[in-house]
């Protein structure tokens, strides 16, 4: 494609696909997770979290027919590495008092990452007079800073003190 092709429509369907990919790698990560958790609040929240996550790939699904586009998505390099950091830290905390503040800083970490690239995804969206999308890139924009602040509110509460 040559370089005057490229344009923020075709950026946008770029980051479209890596968030695509991005989303199905949590799907399996968050199930990992909530398995090792030792608590059963934050299982909860990784679960819920997972319901959410498979609604969120249903609405990129919708933004890519939007689009006339097929759903598909290409590799999420960063996804890959935050997941990765993840299963290190089961591996490496399993059965230890730290486990759950680790996957909940684990999370976060995947959860900041979203939060960017939806926030980045819903402007450009916006930009484009793609406001269907804007509206379903929004909805999910929510449910992950959501998330972060559920995550944040477990580990003050009591995961942090129980860790130390």
């Amino acid at each position: 494609m040559a370089t005057k092709d490229k344009t923020l429509e075709t950026l946008f369907l770029e980051t479209l696909k890596d968030v695509y990919h991005a989303e199905k790698q949590i799907l399996r990560a968050l199930g990992r997770m909530a398995k090792a958790t030792q608590s059963p609040e934050l299982r909860s929240a990784f679960e819920t979290h997972r319901e959410e996550t498979d609604n969120q790939v249903q609405r990129l699904d919708q933004i890519f027919e939007l689009m006339g586009k097929r759903s598909r998505g290409k590799p999420c390099e960063a996804m890959q590495g935050l997941v990765e950091e993840g299963r290190e830290i089961m591996e490496e905390f399993k059965d230890a008092p730290a486990l759950d503040v680790g996957l909940i800083a684990s999370a976060q970490a995947i959860e900041h990452y979203e939060i960017a690239r939806y926030g980045t995804l819903v402007s450009w969206a916006r930009h484009l007079g793609m406001d269907e999308a804007a509206s379903l890139l929004e909805e999910t924009l929510e449910e992950e800073k959501k998330t972060d602040g559920l995550l944040t509110e477990l580990a003050e509460g009591t995961l942090n003190e129980e860790a130390a």
